[in-house]
């Protein structure tokens, strides 16, 4: 038995074409079957036909012509780099900075900005913080005077004052007398030591403190022959006495 030949495929233009006869033959059918068929009827039936023969004979252009039609652009796939993990912080679709110029130098400073140079030998420590330089206290002055005199000894005052307005706790006080006899005795307002002919009187506590602008007053009797026994010199700190007899 010979072999059926194979039928030829069917494109998609004859396709359409055979369901657009299909769809006139049975709209006729149906129509002149119908004798109440109205004209708005006809109207909408020659108006869906022609609709679909206009999408046919479209569909067939491009069918005809596939040239015309617009091609689908596919984007290209991730490239490794960027399938990759991304750096830490850096966010994936963040653009890279722009490459910046190079900052421009500061100007010199003016001229009234010239530094001061140090002064040869001033000193260069800086001062603590909150620190205050203690003020220096002025130099004592001194006055022997010889208060009342008796028989066999003599009283004798020294007002130590202080010029200043600091305070003055500590102070060495010297009485030289003409011979190691005479004795010094019922001291008031300091404490005495002896070194032969030298006696050396120093404050008695807190009391002794000379204030500032003020004075204390160091008292004692001088015991023995009256005869020459005037002290031969005095001292406050170094500083001679004044009111000494000649």
């Amino acid at each position: 038995m010979p072999a059926t030949p194979p039928q030829p495929r069917r494109t998609v233009a004859i396709i359409l074409l055979d369901r657009i006869v299909a769809f006139g033959t049975t709209a006729r059918r149906v129509l002149t079957g119908r004798d109440d068929v109205s004209r708005a009827t006809w109207v909408a039936v020659i108006a869906a036909f022609g609709v679909l023969v206009a999408t046919a004979v479209s569909v067939i252009g491009l069918l005809r012509t596939p040239e015309k039609l617009t091609p689908v652009t596919l984007d290209a796939p991730p490239s490794v780099e960027q399938v990759g993990t991304p750096s830490t912080g850096t966010p994936r679709a963040q653009a890279r900075p722009a490459a910046s110029s190079p900052a421009a130098p500061a100007p010199p400073p003016p001229a009234s900005a010239t530094a001061v140079p140090t002064t040869a030998g001033a000193s260069t420590r800086p001062t603590p913080t909150g620190t205050t330089a203690s003020p220096t206290p002025t130099p004592l002055n001194a006055d022997f005077a010889i208060a009342d005199n008796a028989l066999l000894s003599y009283g004798a005052a020294v007002t130590i004052s202080n010029p200043g307005s600091v305070p003055v706790p500590q102070w060495t006080l010297t009485v030289t007398l003409p011979r190691e006899s005479l004795r010094v005795s019922a001291v008031e307002g300091a404490r005495v030591s002896r070194d032969g002919a030298v006696w050396t009187f120093v404050p008695d506590g807190s009391a002794g403190q000379v204030p500032g602008s003020a004075s204390v007053r160091v008292a004692f009797r001088v015991n023995g022959s009256p005869a020459a026994a005037a002290p031969e010199a005095c001292a406050i700190d170094g500083a001679a006495c004044t009111g000494l007899p000649h």
